[in-house]
């Protein structure tokens, strides 16, 4: 009686210190993200003004600058783990990454400036800044999915992410470049695309979590 030899176990890469690094500043971003969109901004737009407006504003600002700290940081880590897979394609994500930051960054101005005119009970168009700040968000958002299609292409042939993680990755993705394009094309669509972006969140969540845990990528 003939036994067929037993299949190879999966071997799965060392865990790495950089790999968890990565992880904490992935809950970093997420974390900075939502206390600066959804405690401090978005709030105080629907129901401050004057004085609360601005101060909620400038704390939002300062809550997104450690948002991007972290995401730059992250993007060269990932850079470093990714680039044994596909040298250009862990180059591609990085930079798009970065470009990201940039353009967030870039927007965070028109934030400062509502924040101005709002302690001096300029709200209306303080209003109209905090929307061109969005714009600008999403704006960025469209190149951090484009980023996403390349990591779910590395985290795919690194062989160490579970796929369902990587698929979350690439669902995400796809998720803010529609954002983006949503607030782009057709603005009054945005509000209700929102809940897609849970996608998102539990996709990244689930990677920082990986990562953390295992320090595997």
């Amino acid at each position: 009686m003939h036994y067929s030899e037993p299949l190879p176990a999966r071997t799965f890469p060392e865990p790495q210190p950089a790999a968890r690094l990565a992880g904490a500043l992935y809950f970093v971003v997420i974390g900075a993200g939502i206390t600066a969109e959804f405690v401090l901004r978005g709030p105080a737009a629907a129901f401050s003004s004057g004085t609360a407006l601005a101060d909620s504003l400038r704390l939002s600002v300062a809550a997104d600058v450690v948002m991007l700290l972290a995401d730059i940081a992250l993007a060269i880590l990932f850079f470093g783990l990714l680039a044994p897979v596909s040298r250009r394609a862990a180059l591609s994500s990085m930079v798009l990454r970065l470009m990201q930051a940039a353009t967030i960054a870039a927007s965070l101005v028109a934030l400062l400036a509502a924040s101005e005119l709002a302690a001096i009970g300029q709200d209306q168009t303080a209003s109209a800044l905090i929307t061109a700040h969005a714009a600008g968000y999403d704006l960025g958002l469209i190149l951090f999915g484009a980023n996403g299609f390349f990591m779910a292409y590395l985290l795919c042939h690194s062989g160490a992410v579970p796929r369902i993680i990587v698929a979350g990755i690439a669902a995400a993705a796809l998720v803010y470049v529609a954002g983006g394009f949503l607030r782009l094309l057709a603005p009054d669509l945005t509000r209700a695309f929102e809940p897609a972006y849970l996608i998102a969140l539990i996709a990244e969540t689930a990677l920082a979590l990986w990562l953390v845990f295992t320090g595997r990528v």
